[in-house]
């Protein structure tokens, strides 16, 4: 069946099911747990490679199974009233339907509880730029001088406050993992820090402090630009010293060193064509596949970008791409917008997967790319924030769908069901974690619970409460967060950053004065 014409399944309860309301008697949150091993505890402090390097234990007191009970829940195909998860070492352990009130000791979690977000497309510290690149006119190309003006001013500390608060943003929207496209790694000038991968554990450490997990995907980007030959390249410039470790053989060392954990997973990250000359693609290629984890590459997002990869290499991006064996089912496509229909084959043949960000790709001005022709073709569909113009991953699966009906002045070009798999499950597997994103036993327990009785999602019947997530929600109907079993967002409130706009404000107030 094609998944993007997937028919909608009706539940088998009773629609006109009562209204899910925020219950005044939910329990608390549970035992005290130590602040330096919890991620939902309060942060720990002291420079930022010490706090990446921490241990992470389990918490001691924490009991061997935590229930919640769910007022209604998405199982994928269709929305069930009435169900109770058991938890056990973080996971599902257990799914019961037919459960009309919360047993004793649950947690009650009021709203439309899904699994919990994949957010598989980041660049954390662009979050600086919300609003100051939205005066006058400009391209991506103008954008991309004022990015690298804040890039150049992080350190590991002030990229671990950044972070740290933008991935607390991201929990209050549902967000329960994050693929981070990590690129900052030296110091201005291109000199490594004493520990090489101080940003990268920066990035780490600020994951486990908001409580989110991580995949960082660690960039290789070491030229400006094509040159006038195939084998010539632009040195990186002046701002694009940091990004760059001179050869993917040297990046690949240094790569090496970084380490995770259950809640972390090291990927790589070819930046674009135009950043890693081609007879060094298959290093990263490689790296990747011997520890068999994700890959991702910016594809296609500007036509500047295949107009010189064509003069250089007299063929595409993808086809650069495929000829270095970099395609593959554990190679995402970040953006995928101008593709040619023999692109469109090989992505889809190799089932690499497509990375779309609607908000960011409208806010560039990149264009619109062609979602709906890759799935049909076999390229998994997840969905990112990347520059983070904003956070919520319900607007991006509503922007794919919309963005559709604009170009081709059709509805309906996806389910709620798919649009939310590509929000959830896709884009966990496009993360490195094939098992996340569905509510069954064995699954992480990682659940994003939304109100259906706010502004925007009062009134349809719970039975649509998928289609009302999808087209109607947005990260501020986010209610509750869990991640691995516990509570990081309760009520819209975070568990370990108390004031997180004040931290935004804080963090990007340190970078603009």
């Amino acid at each position: 069946m094609d998944p993007t014409r997937e028919p909608a399944t009706e539940p088998t309860t009773d629609p006109t099911s009562e209204p899910a309301t925020e219950s005044p008697t939910e329990p608390p949150a549970g035992p005290a747990t130590d602040s330096a091993t919890d991620p939902a505890a309060e942060p720990t402090t002291g420079p930022a490679t010490e706090r990446a390097t921490a241990p992470v234990t389990e918490p001691a007191g924490r009991p061997a199974v935590v229930t919640y009970w769910l007022s209604h829940a998405w199982l994928g195909t269709h929305v069930e009233p009435d169900v109770v998860l058991e938890v056990s070492g973080g996971r599902i352990a257990g799914v019961r339907t037919g459960v009309e009130t919360p047993p004793p000791g649950a947690t009650a979690l009021r709203g439309l509880t899904l699994p919990g977000l994949a957010n598989a497309h980041s660049h954390a510290f662009h979050r600086a730029l919300r609003s100051t690149v939205q005066v006058g006119s400009g391209t991506f190309w103008t954008w991309r001088e004022t990015m690298y003006q804040v890039a150049s001013r992080l350190t590991p500390d002030t990229y671990y406050d950044l972070a740290r608060a933008v991935y607390a943003e991201m929990a209050l929207a549902g967000i329960t993992a994050v693929g981070e496209f990590h690129y900052l790694h030296h110091a201005p000038g291109g000199v490594p820090y004493d520990n090489p991968n101080a940003m990268g554990e920066a990035l780490i450490a600020a994951a486990r402090e908001a409580g989110i997990r991580i995949t960082l995907l660690d960039t290789a980007y070491l030229a400006a630009g094509f040159g006038r030959r195939p084998s010539q390249y632009q040195q990186p410039d002046r701002h694009q010293l940091r990004f760059s470790d001179t050869t993917a053989d040297a990046w690949a060392e240094r790569a090496g060193l970084l380490k995770g954990d259950e809640n972390t997973l090291i990927g790589a990250a070819v930046h674009s064509v135009r950043a890693v000359p081609a007879d060094q693609l298959a290093t990263v290629a490689q790296w990747a596949e011997q520890r068999h984890a994700p890959l991702h590459v910016h594809l296609s997002e500007q036509t500047a970008e295949n107009d010189a990869c064509l003069a250089a290499h007299g063929r595409t991006p993808t086809r650069l791409l495929a000829d270095h064996g970099v395609l593959g089912p554990r190679t995402t496509g970040v953006h995928n917008t101008h593709l040619t229909g023999e692109d469109i084959e090989l992505i889809g043949s190799t089932a690499t997967g497509t990375c779309m960000c609607p908000t960011t790709e409208r806010d560039l001005a990149d264009g619109i790319g062609p979602a709906v022709a890759l799935q049909r073709a076999g390229s998994p569909l997840s969905l990112g924030s990347d520059s983070h113009a904003v956070i919520d991953l319900f607007e991006e699966a509503r922007a794919m769908e919309l963005n559709e009906r604009l170009r081709t002045r059709t509805r309906g070009h996806w389910t709620a069901a798919a649009l939310l798999r590509a929000a959830s499950a896709d884009g966990h597997a496009a993360l490195g974690r094939p098992d996340a994103g569905i509510l069954e036993p064995g699954a992480p327990a990682d659940l994003v619970t939304i109100a259906l009785d706010s502004v925007r999602t009062a009134g349809p019947v719970p039975r649509l409460a998928a289609e009302t997530a999808v087209f109607a929600a947005s990260a501020a109907d986010v209610r509750h967060t869990v991640v691995a079993g516990r509570h990081i967002v309760r009520d819209g409130h975070h568990a370990s950053v108390d004031d997180v706009p004040g931290a935004l404000a804080r963090a990007i107030a340190a970078l603009h004065h």
